[in-house]
């Protein structure tokens, strides 16, 4: 069987969407050296800010292949996130982070990952109960990222053995137990669910990663995620946890 030519309507269609893509990252250019320069200031040692841009260059082509003018968000507000987190998902790659730093960066990469894929529903409704739902939803789902990125036994870098000087005894002990719990939430959750969860925050994957890792696109891989987050979450106010 043979492919069809294709037409001179679609291959003016991919023409104009090349020319689209190509358009949106030169312009984004910008977005992209700032960030690096934030992340850049931030990190506890000398750092190539080339890199740092390297790595944000990939968000910005991907934030351009995916973006959908229809869809009503500005790209600058869509691609935010996706350059920050492959920032953030560059830098945890590095082995001279210290433990608590690296669990700070895979929190916010992660936590990008959440903001990202709820955008869209942002003050889309002028309800305020709606509104709120919305804000309580999203906190939740941040509460839970935050939690399991504190793991102790985060794997997939070379870290530091240094202890975090700002966890008290009792906050440790507290931490470790509702973590505990959390896996076990994680262990029960579906088959899909449970791979993807577990290669982002218990194997080091970042999340296009992991979803590559099980066939699956990265917009679905952010709904599941997000949808993940909501069940552990509502799992643990069952269990009593705040």
């Amino acid at each position: 069987m043979t492919n069809k030519p294709k037409t001179s309507e679609q291959a003016s269609a991919e023409s104009d969407s090349k020319n689209d893509a190509a358009e949106l990252i030169a312009d984004g250019q910008g977005l992209v050296r700032s960030l690096a320069l934030n992340v850049h200031r931030s990190l506890p040692v000398p750092t190539d800010l080339d890199d740092l841009i390297a790595y944000g260059q990939l968000g910005l082509v991907e934030a351009a292949q995916a973006y959908d003018p229809d869809a009503g968000a500005r790209f600058t507000t869509f691609a935010f996130y996706r350059i920050r987190g492959a920032i953030y998902d560059g830098v945890a790659k590095m082995t001279w982070t210290s433990r608590a730093r690296f669990r700070r960066l895979r929190f916010q990469a992660m936590a990008d990952a959440v903001l990202e894929n709820e955008q869209e529903d942002a003050g889309t409704s002028s309800a305020p109960e709606q509104d709120a739902n919305w804000l309580g939803r999203v906190t939740e789902q941040l509460a839970v990222v935050f939690l399991v990125t504190s793991e102790d036994d985060t794997v997939g870098n070379s870290l530091s053995n240094a202890t975090d000087p700002y966890d008290s005894p009792s906050k440790t002990v507290a931490s470790r137990e509702m973590q505990q719990n959390l896996r076990k939430l994680v262990d029960q959750l579906p088959s899909d669910a449970r791979r993807l969860v577990s290669s982002v925050y218990f194997e080091g994957f970042t999340l296009t990663q992991a979803a590559e890792r099980a066939g699956i696109s990265k917009s679905w891989a952010s709904r599941l995620h997000a949808k993940s987050l909501d069940q552990l979450a509502k799992s643990l106010r069952k269990m009593g946890a705040d």
